[in-house]
């Protein structure tokens, strides 16, 4: 396959080479609070036990992937009061999930939903969801929160800077464009201390403001849209949530795909099994509605090549809607089989955001198309697979 690879920095070619809040928990009870028992603990330290969380460690070593590290535990740990945060007409129509992931760096996403859950978080003195959108002159109350100091934090290794550097497809002065190798989680949390995100505020800490557009699957590799101002962050956002910009992936599927199959229309939910796994699901009662297009490319012995659209954006949408059909994505565990005719894929799975396209927006540039082509583990066993399919 060809594809065109926007290389633009700064709108000059690239070459392809490779006070401070501290968070964790509320920090202080209420002044009343008694204590029942002489063995037990202030309920300071009780509050800060619970709630208090040092991120695990990430990565992996295979190639194309991020490499494995291992971190200390952060030795020194602060406290700040209760935070009044007006919220600017800047972060009007944000997540405040996705606010206070900001706010709280290095907090576990884990710790950020606990918080808020537990009615430590309050907009305008009330409860709020994670889904809740902030708006203009909300007052918005934080607790007193931990969080490792800046010399605890995860230091990016040389070899990753030099990764993520060469994995540049294009920036401007608004946003970065990144071909996310397979392996690096977009932002750390839930056993990963160190992101796409984080590596990147690290490589780049003159920028002051890069924030992820939206997501990609751990294992999933391509497209990644950065912002650099708020502006391009928020027009972004919006285009995403009402599907305005064109998603466009290449995935490998294990069998025959159906002839006539087109168009995928199932409702997704999440699920959390026994075991604390998240996992998908097709659901025709309370399942969310989600639609996929599908082409099929290649057709091989023993898997068919698709270009999938992207007409809403699940959680795990394009992975569900394959396997639905009974046609699991090449190398995804999660919802399909191994398959040993897919060594080569190591620990990833075969998808792959191909391509990219926002739409005319006010105030930005005319950004078109951005392309990340195929890397050389999906090229290695697309050769494979036609190589058995002549007879060879």
């Amino acid at each position: 396959m060809t594809s065109n690879r926007n290389e633009y920095r700064h709108g000059k070619h690239l070459k392809s080479s490779s006070g401070k809040r501290q968070v964790g928990g509320p920090a202080q009870s209420r002044q009343n609070r008694t204590v029942s028992s002489p063995n037990r603990r202030s309920s300071r330290q009780d509050e800060h036990q619970k709630v208090a969380a040092l991120p695990a460690v990430g990565g992996d070593s295979s190639e194309g992937h991020a490499p494995h590290q291992q971190y200390a535990k952060p030795t020194s740990l602060s406290s700040t009061g209760v935070t009044q945060v007006e919220i600017d007409a800047a972060y009007a129509g944000q997540r405040l999930d996705n606010f206070l992931f900001n706010q709280w760096k290095g907090l576990p996403k884990t710790k950020v939903y606990q918080l808020m859950r537990k009615g430590y978080v309050r907009l305008d003195k009330k409860r709020v969801k994670p889904s809740t959108r902030l708006y203009a002159g909300a007052q918005l109350r934080l607790p007193p929160v931990y969080l490792p100091s800046k010399g605890d934090a995860a230091v990016l290794k040389p070899v990753q800077a030099e990764q993520l550097r060469g994995a540049i497809l294009f920036e401007d002065e608004t946003l970065l464009v990144i071909d996310k190798p397979a392996g690096w989680a977009v932002h750390g949390g839930s056993g990963v201390q160190l992101g796409v995100i984080e590596a990147l505020r690290q490589v780049f800490p003159e920028y002051k403001h890069l924030e992820l557009v939206h997501r990609l699957d751990r294992e999933t590799s391509g497209c990644l849209l950065v912002a650099k101002k708020r502006p391009a962050l928020k027009a972004l956002h919006e285009s995403f949530r009402d599907h305005t910009i064109e998603k466009i992936y290449w995935v490998l599927v294990s069998g025959v795909w159906p002839k006539r199959k087109t168009v995928v229309r199932a409702p997704l939910k999440r699920f959390v099994a026994a075991n604390g796994e998240r996992f998908v699901r097709v659901d025709h009662e309370v399942g969310q509605p989600a639609r996929t297009d599908f082409e099929v490319i290649e057709q091989f012995d023993q898997a068919t090549l698709l270009k999938a659209r992207l007409h809403t954006g699940k959680t795990h949408q394009i992975r569900v809607h394959c396997a639905a059909q009974g046609c699991p994505v090449v190398g995804d565990l999660k919802y399909g089989e191994p398959v040993p005719w897919a060594k080569v894929l190591g620990a990833r799975q075969f998808l792959h955001c191909l391509s990219l396209k926002p739409p005319r927006l006010a105030g930005l540039p005319d950004w078109g198309v951005f392309d990340a082509p195929l890397d050389n583990r999906l090229e290695a066993l697309l050769s494979q697979l036609r190589t058995v399919s002549a007879g060879g």
